[in-house]
């Protein structure tokens, strides 16, 4: 079971102010169990390094902060990516499955339904059931059942029974069980075609069109214009995970724009307060923390081992990414992209954590597997050319190796990472400061793709397996 933090519990406490609700207990799950046959079925139809990704963004709108249509976007990017893959017909029916996973409840009420079509026909008509243990006449917010919010897009009628949904159309699902343990028919009617002549039936029902295209989670400013598919803070890990947003272009000057975008979210970060107004599900940082809007209003959650929180721009591809890391790494990621200006653009710094000395040279772990390669990347000798990729994975697998004999009570350096168990480690005035992974991933260290060096984050064993077999390393994670 997710362990409750304290984001969880301020996650919690921000839903009592928001709304005069009964407190009752929150019903959770393993999120990661949500997308693992997803991500099984992904790897096996050649989808190596995209599926882990959007696995960990998947099963991160089933959190009790995402909104209320972020899980639908979610499986349409599963499906996006399936049907590149030969429509492959297995993910596309595991992310229908999921689609109609019970999300997380803090307050033991049903949770709202998207009110928008998919993008992808194949899930026209589904929505997510409701956990057995929902109160089935409120749903979170205090709102009434009949209300907006409270049935499915596309139906006319409150559902019955209450809590089911095509993939289990007798009713909810037991408290923190993964539907797609329970079967594996989603229940989509022949094509997912629309009906137009909805009850309030969950056994086949389908939406009425897809003219209104849901469009993915706007987590950031109209003026940075960059459209996010967002994974939320998981609420088992003191460190928040990152978000992704697209950006730029496809092709090789991604980069430069990358990092004007994170200047961009830098600078307007700056001004954000504790009380800024926002959208629930937007993701930000206030001052050294990580913010999330939560039923309007941010609860921050401070970044561990003296790191602040800031917008980098990704390497691999177009985006950003919202994380806890150094002043140091921020200035050096952006720079590398060609921007000029600092942080923000203007020469401004990002503000400095004073609680702690900083660790001058690691990224924060990730909760995904798309992790922001470290400045002071643990190559043990990698060389500079062509031939770095092999290098590079038999350093992760030396680290990998070093790791499994490594204890919290280990002597360190401040400013080393390591993974103990499978947490990631800080080393902070010469003592580790460990931080559980999220969602059921562990940690490992991996090879960088665009230069010599290693990264330490928090991922999958099969995506750590995968990314260091596609550098000619053999011999497993740790080359044993």
């Amino acid at each position: 079971m997710v362990r409750l933090s304290t984001f969880a519990l301020a996650l919690i406490a921000s839903t009592v102010r928001a709304a005069p609700v009964t407190l009752n207990r929150r019903i959770a799950q393993v999120i990661s169990a949500s997308t693992a046959k997803w991500e099984q079925a992904c790897i096996a139809a050649a989808g190596a390094q995209q599926c882990n990704p959007i696995s960990v963004t998947a099963f991160s709108t089933l959190l009790a902060a995402a909104g209320a249509c972020e899980q639908q976007n979610a499986a349409d990017s599963m499906i996006n990516l399936a049907k590149t893959l030969n429509n492959d017909a297995q993910m596309i029916k595991l992310a229908q499955i999921f689609a109609q996973q019970p999300r997380n409840t803090p307050t033991s009420q049903s949770v709202l339904y998207c009110q928008q079509a998919p993008k992808n026909t194949e899930l026209n008509g589904l929505f997510q059931c409701q956990f057995a243990g929902a109160n089935p006449t409120t749903f979170v917010g205090g709102v009434a059942v009949g209300q907006p919010g409270t049935i499915p897009f596309g139906l006319n009628a409150p559902l019955s029974p209450a809590g089911s949904c095509p993939a289990n159309p007798n009713g909810p699902v037991p408290d923190g069980q993964q539907l797609v343990d329970i079967t594996q028919n989603p229940g989509a009617t022949a094509g997912n075609a629309a009906s137009g002549n909805n009850s309030g039936s969950a056994g086949g029902a389908a939406g009425t069109d897809n003219s209104g295209d849901a469009t993915e989670t706007d987590c950031n400013d109209s003026t940075v214009e960059i459209t996010s598919t967002v994974a939320a803070p998981a609420e088992a890990t003191e460190t928040p995970a990152p978000t992704t947003a697209a950006a730029g272009d496809n092709g090789g000057s991604f980069l430069l724009q990358n990092g004007k975008d994170a200047q961009a979210l830098n600078a307007k970060f700056a001004g954000l307060t504790a009380d800024s107004a926002c959208s629930t599900g937007d993701n930000a940082c206030v001052g050294t923390s990580f913010a999330q809007c939560v039923n309007g209003k941010f609860v921050t959650t401070a970044c561990s081992g003296g790191l602040v929180c800031a917008a980098l721009p990704l390497v691999n591809k177009a985006g950003t990414s919202i994380t806890c890391t150094t002043t140091s790494d921020a200035e050096a990621r952006i720079a590398a992209t060609g921007a000029t200006g600092g942080i923000t653009g203007s020469g401004a710094a990002a503000p400095a954590a004073s609680d702690a000395t900083p660790i001058a040279t690691t990224a924060a772990p990730a909760a995904s597997s798309a992790p922001a390669p470290a400045v002071n990347a643990s190559a043990t000798g990698a060389a500079v050319g062509s031939d770095f990729h092999l290098q590079n994975g038999k350093d992760a697998q030396a680290l990998n190796q070093k790791f499994t004999t490594l204890s919290a009570t280990a002597a360190c350096t401040t400013g080393e990472v390591a993974c103990i168990g499978s947490s990631f480690a800080q080393c902070a005035n010469g003592k580790f400061v460990t931080t559980a992974c999220a969602g059921g991933l562990t940690c490992a260290a991996l090879p960088l793709v665009n230069s010599p060096g290693t990264s330490v984050t928090c991922t999958t064993t099969a995506d750590a397996l995968a990314r260091i077999q596609a550098t000619g390393a053999t011999g497993g994670v740790t080359g044993a």
